[in-house]
């Protein structure tokens, strides 16, 4: 795979950072960008056009899912991966109508990582 796909790391994390750059770009896949609050996400957005991008729910300054809603009046078939640490049913409601429907619940490993990935981008 000459082309590869480029994805943006939004989360507050260092250590989820880490992990996605180590599971992504050792599979073809390199990460453009990354952004530690949702505001800083939609700019880097707009900014890098990403293929795929990777949002924690909670973070400072603006949380994931208003992010999500931001990104998602740019472009409708943004492809966003909604990374949770909890099991709450209502925000993974909330996020299915601003239409994310690719979720991670953290801790996740690099082969869960990577099947989603794949599996949005059919490669």
């Amino acid at each position: 795979m000459d082309n590869k796909y480029k994805i943006l790391v939004v989360d507050d994390s260092p250590m989820v950072h880490a992990l996605m750059k180590r599971a992504l770009e050792n599979n073809e896949f390199t990460i453009c960008g990354s952004a530690k609050n949702g505001k800083d996400g939609v700019e880097k957005y707009k900014e890098l056009s990403p293929d795929i991008i990777t949002m924690d729910i909670t973070m400072p300054i603006m949380d994931g899912l208003e992010a999500s809603k931001e990104i998602m009046s740019i472009n409708p078939k943004a492809k966003i991966v909604m990374l949770s640490a909890m099991g709450d049913e209502e925000i993974i409601e909330t996020a299915k109508e601003i239409g994310i429907n690719y979720f991670l619940k953290k801790p996740f490993n690099q082969e869960e990582l990577l099947d989603v990935v794949k599996k949005i981008l059919e490669v």
